[in-house]
């Protein structure tokens, strides 16, 4: 039998091991030179607004996307639950993405303009005053904690580093579009809305006196899944 010198020539056989390995390694690995992107353009994605990423940063310090995915998957159940499944440009500014690994509630990356700004103030500060059956922990604490966003324009001056693309007209103007993004008054947001296109405006918690880390939290849950327009939205590739 021909493979009898592989079975009984241990060398012989990772020698030939080897060889399959690198074949297959390489007809996956050469194509992805070619090739400019490994993630198609949507329209609509943009990089986070000042106020979004700071809540973004108090989204990940709390851990949320240990309970929480952002991740639809591409069954008929989950698209039914949550809607379209989730495109890999929709994670292309996360530094690290949000994906998660199980759920305990619901996953959240279409959660963005579905309820209330008041309904996720109450939802935060207290759970089971929404949801009674809710295992989820409070964290009334982020009403209590003002938004510390000094190095708001640094933070987005790193992440162009690792090729968010930021313009210096956003990064001069970070602090300002933060205040007015949470101000609750759209002319005031305007350039905002400019430079951030669909950003929620609004008085977030409740407290327009103070910007707190909860306006910044539920700025950025009221943008997820927001961005992309799925009713004129089209594949670039038909894989079926």
């Amino acid at each position: 039998m021909k493979h009898a010198v592989f079975e009984t020539n241990v060398v012989i056989l990772t020698v030939a091991i080897l060889i399959t390995v690198s074949i297959g390694g390489l007809v996956q690995l050469v194509p992805l030179y070619t090739m400019e992107s490994t993630i198609e353009k949507v329209d609509g994605m943009r990089p986070y607004s000042p106020l979004e990423l700071a809540g973004r940063n108090i989204y990940v310090r709390e851990g949320c996307y240990l309970c929480h995915s952002q991740m639809i998957r591409p069954f008929r159940d989950e698209a039914e639950r949550y809607g379209h499944y989730s495109l890999a440009a929709e994670s292309m500014y996360d530094h690290p993405f949000q994906w998660g690994s199980k759920r305990t509630g619901p996953d959240l990356a279409r959660v963005g303009g579905k309820y209330s700004n008041d309904l996720h103030a109450a939802h935060l500060i207290d759970p089971r005053s929404v949801v009674p059956e809710s295992i989820m922990p409070g964290y009334p604490f982020l009403a209590e904690n003002d938004l510390e966003f000094d190095d708001i324009a640094e933070h987005l001056k790193t992440l162009r580093v690792v090729g968010t693309p930021y313009s210096d007209d956003q990064v001069a103007n970070a602090a300002a579009d933060l205040k007015a993004q949470a101000s609750g008054d759209e002319d005031e947001a305007e350039a905002v809305l400019t430079r951030y296109p669909k950003a929620a405006v609004g008085n977030f918690d409740g407290d327009l006196a103070r910007i707190t880390e909860l306006d910044a939290l539920i700025a950025y849950m009221q943008m997820l899944g927001r961005l992309v327009d799925f009713t004129t939205y089209q594949p670039e590739k038909d894989y079926r």
